[in-house]
């Protein structure tokens, strides 16, 4: 993952709120069908980051 996929979900969540992981699930989708599985990954990367995102607790260890 790098920090295009940082702000592709940052503008996803601007634009689309709490429905963000939902549009980034939709283009991977879109992406898989096309059979271009680079994007297909990216877009599900970005889709698991804007879950994260998403979640006011810090999950697992902080360094």
């Amino acid at each position: 993952m790098d920090s295009t996929n940082y702000s592709d979900a940052q503008q996803l969540r601007a634009n689309f709120g709490d429905e963000a992981g939902l549009e980034a699930a939709n283009r991977a989708d879109k992406s898989r069908a096309l059979g271009n599985h680079l994007h297909y990954v990216k877009w599900r990367q970005v889709e698991r980051l804007c879950v994260l995102l998403s979640i006011e607790q810090t999950i697992g260890t902080v360094h």
